[in-house]
């Protein structure tokens, strides 16, 4: 099982851009697909951005298809999520999780998903 932790929440002006790191802190990543999921206030989480262990397929929510790119080093066991562009709805902890790769990354819903990490929170806002 993988442990993960997230980085690079912060708050930022709308139209601005933060980068969310997902490292993996205790093993390989290879053989994970992984997500990056939020979740706001009154709301039930999401699927945001998955990419599959390999990183050739990718996943996007409608809503940041175009401004977000999820990528991934599996050298240095970390997924990426640049997010540009950011609108005040994009406000939410934003968590990543993990699942094993035995079959094609298709969906990205959190129910597939485990060993979560613990959050990080982005808030856009002027």
């Amino acid at each position: 099982q993988l442990r993960l932790v997230e980085s690079g929440g912060d708050l930022v002006q709308p139209g601005g851009s933060l980068r969310l790191s997902c490292t993996a802190s205790n093993r390989t990543m290879d053989y994970f697909h992984i997500g990056w999921f939020r979740q706001a206030p009154g709301k039930e989480r999401e699927g945001v951005s998955c990419i599959s262990s390999h990183g050739y397929i990718t996943n996007y929510l409608d809503s940041v298809a175009g401004r977000f790119t999820i990528s991934r080093d599996n050298a240095k066991r970390v997924v990426y999520l640049q997010m540009n562009g950011l609108k005040p709805e994009d406000t939410a902890v934003y968590y990543c999780a993990a699942r094993l790769a035995i079959d094609a990354q298709n969906e990205c819903v959190p129910r597939l998903f485990g060993s979560w990490g613990q959050g990080t929170q982005v808030t856009v806002s002027s």
